[in-house]
């Protein structure tokens, strides 16, 4: 993506309190307002290949409805839902200060009104800091952990796997469960040190990442909070970061650790772009933070993953993309075969800048789940549509 439309993602995804992510600026006393965000829309047309679905505990795809129907249409937003986000900034007694609150309306809904769900609300924070020691967040936003895996994935733009088809205000997966975890958005308390020569880290505590594995829901209280980390260095050529998260999740129906680290790197050579991704983990599950990521009785399944991809800007200002992502999960103790072996998608993408703000997006996604008896469901879409960034 040029320049100008990779600050509009980063300021819709993070709202960072920064002018160079301005989106519409208006003075207001001591204040500076900043409104900012997108709205997209994709028509999606989706091939179920598998007759009857296989059972696969975890996995991100099905097969042909009860009648033999093998294609779902539906249009919906993409990986990023429809923004709005308002940041404040402000200089005082030598301190930067700033608040950012974010809201997502729905695109689409099946319902017989058409609208039957509820806007979600991502962001409520606030930041204050200097650059020559840092800044501290506190409020909720876009997890520590994982971060930069989303903020690099080229179907931030477009829609990648798992379109949810007129579903209200879900967006679709992008490359969530097919090569990286999805970061969520945490309640969190950060420090984040300044930039020295390219070098930056953050440090936070956010709310128990455990997510209700066997069903039962959150029986016992969590007595410690999740931490999550990140450093990562910028140069020239582009970004090399690596983040990590800690969290003893003893307020399940059972008691587990999570842990897990990554490392990526996003680099440009004239018009290419690449970029490589890699995680590991232990009770962290799959797609979304400690889904499946342990047994009933409390042992702790590994999983991993990752994605690479390529982008190249041809001389009509047109970015074409390729990206193969995976994530796998492993057997835990007793787990029967049904449970997911691994997801994995192909993407290949255009994004065409009809002007400075709007892109169009086209984009082709394989998906295929398996289980660890070797089944298989898998699935091919086309997804046509737009995103406007402001």
């Amino acid at each position: 993506m040029n320049k100008t439309i990779k600050l509009a993602v980063a300021g819709a995804v993070l709202s960072a309190a920064s002018i160079a992510n301005a989106g519409i600026i208006i003075p207001a006393g001591e204040w500076t307002l900043d409104i900012n965000g997108n709205v997209n829309a994709f028509a999606n047309v989706a091939n179920y290949d598998d007759a009857t679905g296989n059972t696969i505990t975890g996995g991100l795809t099905g097969a042909k409805d009860a009648t033999g129907e093998d294609t779902q249409v539906g249009i919906n937003t993409g990986l990023l839902p429809a923004w709005l986000g308002f940041t404040g900034t402000t200089r005082q007694n030598d301190l930067d200060v700033s608040w950012t609150i974010s809201f997502q309306p729905n695109v689409s809904d099946n319902a017989a009104a058409g609208d039957d769900s509820t806007p979600k609300n991502r962001q409520a924070f606030v930041t204050f800091g200097d650059k020559s020691w840092g800044s501290v967040k506190l409020g909720k936003d876009l997890g520590i952990f994982a971060g930069d895996a989303i903020l690099n994935d080229m179907t931030l733009l477009g829609v990648g796997a798992a379109a949810t088809y007129g579903s209200g205000n879900k967006t679709s997966l992008g490359g969530i469960g097919f090569g990286y975890i999805y970061p969520a958005w945490h309640g969190q308390v950060a420090y984040t040190t300044p930039n020295m020569n390219g070098f930056q880290a953050t440090i936070g505590i956010t709310n128990p990442t455990q997510i209700s594995n066997d069903g039962a829901g959150q029986a016992n209280y969590s007595d410690s909070f999740a931490l999550q980390a990140k450093a990562s260095y910028t140069f020239a050529m582009g970004k090399i970061w690596v983040s990590g998260l800690s969290s003893d999740n003893n307020g399940d129906a059972v008691k587990y650790d999570t842990s897990a680290l990554d490392i990526g790197a996003a680099l440009s050579f004239g018009n290419l772009g690449v970029t490589g991704y890699y995680y590991s983990g232990d009770g962290l599950g799959t797609t979304f933070m400690g889904a499946q990521g342990v047994t009933a009785s409390g042992d702790e399944r590994d999983s991993d993953g990752g994605y690479v991809q390529a982008t190249y800007v041809i001389p009509s200002g047109t970015k074409l993309g390729v990206a193969y992502g995976v994530s796998r999960l492993d057997q835990g103790n007793g787990d029967a075969t049904t449970l997911l072996d691994e997801n994995n998608r192909w993407t290949v993408g255009a994004y065409h800048p009809l002007t400075k703000h709007l892109n169009l997006v086209a984009e082709y996604n394989a998906i295929e789940s398996k289980n660890h008896a070797g089944a298989t469901n898998e699935a091919n879409a086309v997804s046509l549509g737009a995103i406007l960034f402001f």
